[in-house]
């Protein structure tokens, strides 16, 4: 009789805090279904909407119990019927999983599944789902923006934040961004970055006017909405739009600041990406790994039992700088 294979994983029994995360070592290895591969994970993606769904305040739940997490990157150890594309042994990252990321081995659709050039690491492939896809949607899909516009990276240190970065950058815009700690700023100018401001200074909205000749600028991706949008509104040019990306809570504005310039406001979700918006994402993407263009820069790293920790601290860290991973 062939022995049930084994692995670690982390399961989530009930919402709540970062304590419900618990490390099980004796969960089977999942089998991949019709057009599913099983991927041996090396890292994984840790995003701030994990949080979220863990503690139960976001808008979808999954069943009890369950495993976070959807950005993983490794090795195919096996593939489904109905496989066309993917062979076992190919290196990949994911922008989803059927059975959760925070584990040793998890199946994942074929269209969730992506080749991973030679030239990124696994930890930089567990980087690559939720910000850059995100970052990408945000950019094009939701603000429409152009080569030779201005934008600006409200929170631009973090996996999100890089990624626009390196994307505005690439795709020709001027890009402005924004950092807690002079690290960070460090860090965005490296990334892509033609200015770096640190929003802790008092008279940092000032200088980021000053850096568009008082145009204001064409594009916001903001990160922290609840803090930041009564003054983004006042940053725009004529006909700007603010792209949420981030938000923890409600914030007050003042309406008649959009209709001065007829500017937008607009929400993303990656959820909400059709197939072929996704095919887009995925193909302007591997471009850019192919260019050299897309490089992951890595946070903070974690073992699977200290997941509790990451969820702590992708929340709560003073200022973010690269992507946070856990590897296995």
């Amino acid at each position: 009789m062939a022995t049930l294979k084994l692995m670690r994983a982390i399961r989530v029994s009930e919402f709540g805090a970062p304590s419900v995360l618990k490390l099980c070592t004796d969960i089977p290895v999942p089998s991949p279904g019709q057009k599913q591969v099983l991927i041996r994970v090396h890292a994984c993606g840790v995003n701030p909407v994990e949080t979220y769904i863990r503690s139960g305040s976001y808008a979808r739940k999954p069943n009890l119990p369950y495993t976070p997490g959807s950005d993983v990157s490794g090795v195919i150890e096996a593939v489904g019927e109905g496989v066309r594309l993917l062979r076992t042994g190919d290196r990949v990252f994911t922008t989803g999983t059927v059975t959760g990321g925070y584990t040793e081995y998890t199946v994942a659709s074929e269209d969730g599944v992506h080749k991973l050039p030679d030239s990124l690491d696994f930890k930089q492939g567990a980087a690559i789902g939720i910000p850059y896809f995100t970052a990408y949607r945000a950019l094009f899909h939701k603000a429409h923006a152009k080569a030779g516009e201005t934008v600006l990276i409200h929170g631009a240190s973090g996996g999100v934040g890089i990624a626009a970065c390196q994307i505005a950058r690439a795709f020709g815009l001027k890009v402005l961004g924004t950092a807690g700690t002079p690290e960070g700023m460090k860090l965005i100018l490296s990334n892509g970055a033609h200015h770096a401001f640190n929003h802790k200074d008092k008279d940092y909205l000032e200088k980021i006017k000053a850096a568009t000749d008082h145009q204001g600028v064409n594009v916001i991706i903001e990160m922290l909405s609840n803090v930041n949008l009564s003054n983004d509104l006042q940053l725009l040019d004529f006909g700007g739009r603010v792209i949420i990306v981030g938000c923890r809570g409600p914030v007050e504005i003042n309406p008649r600041d959009t209709m001065i310039k007829e500017s937008s406001i607009i929400g993303v979700a990656l959820f909400y990406a059709t197939k072929e918006e996704t095919s887009e994402c995925a193909a302007a993407l591997f471009a850019g790994m192919e260019a050299g263009w897309l490089k992951p820069v890595i946070g903070p790293e974690y073992t699977l039992d200290k997941s509790a920790q990451a969820h702590e601290d992708v929340i709560n860290s003073p200022g973010a700088s690269g992507k946070m991973i856990l590897v296995m």
